[in-house]
């Protein structure tokens, strides 16, 4: 299990995801979910993943491979547009479906694949795509400018309460960390080591991309003090005073 999430905002992207895979009492995998593709001051494109490791990482094998070729309709660094570059990610999805598919149901198992895309090319504004299994996807709206995916239930609330389109960079960064601190400490299938990258509006680089493992003093910080302050927060809650009981 994982847990991602992309913001799309007035200033730029958002774009955190852990790394834990599997995960058992004496058994922890961790597999990064976030890779980049760049041309400074032409384009910069961030893709998330989620799902069975095996379907995710063949697309990155084939989305890698596709770098060499000239073809604008299957080369990330040659696609005209973002939304050019989301339909060439489902169509290699359905290329691995394709090749994989059968076998997989054979087994009994499903075909589980999901994808954020987030990023820049050079004359349009930032974009930020949620990518199915079957290779369809939507695009993030001024009313919905976020997209999550994997282990979503327990970060939602959070950023559903605090992110807008004109949320700045640095909160929207610090939602999202929150909202993953929630999910791991309900989740043990979500874990650290955490990938955190931002892209400002017109830079068409990435503007910052840091790797937060156990020791990073902000994210502890960050997990004690919203812990404590939702403690205090629930203490100042009125009592329901139509609760006419010894419920002391």
């Amino acid at each position: 299990m994982t847990y991602c999430v992309g913001m799309s905002l007035e200033k730029g992207l958002v774009m955190l995801s852990d790394s834990r895979t599997n995960a058992g009492i004496d058994h922890i995998n961790t597999f990064r979910k976030m890779t980049y593709f760049e041309e400074p001051n032409e384009r910069v494109l961030v893709l998330m993943s989620a799902g069975n490791l095996a379907i995710t990482q063949s697309l990155l094998s084939l989305l890698k491979e596709h770098l060499h070729s000239e073809n604008p309709q299957t080369n990330l660094l040659r696609v005209p547009n973002m939304f050019e570059a989301a339909r060439c990610i489902g169509d290699t999805l359905r290329e691995v479906h394709k090749r994989d598919g059968a076998t997989l149901r054979e087994f009994n198992l499903d075909f589980t694949a999901s994808f954020i895309l987030g990023g820049q090319i050079k004359g349009e504004p930032p974009r930020l795509f949620q990518i199915y299994a079957a290779g369809n996807f939507i695009e993030a709206s001024e009313d919905t400018p976020f997209f999550q995916i994997g282990e979503i239930k327990y970060g939602k609330p959070i950023v559903d309460r605090v992110v807008k389109r004109s949320t700045s960079l640095i909160e929207a960064a610090k939602c999202a960390l929150i909202s993953m601190d929630s999910t791991i400490r309900s989740n043990l299938s979500v874990g650290l080591p955490l990938d955190l990258l931002i892209v400002r509006r017109d830079e068409l680089k990435i503007t910052c991309h840091v790797s937060i493992d156990q020791d990073n003093e902000y994210f502890n910080l960050l997990r004690s003090s919203w812990g404590n302050s939702l403690r205090e927060a629930f203490q100042q809650l009125p009592n329901p005073e139509w609760l006419n009981c010894s419920c002391q």
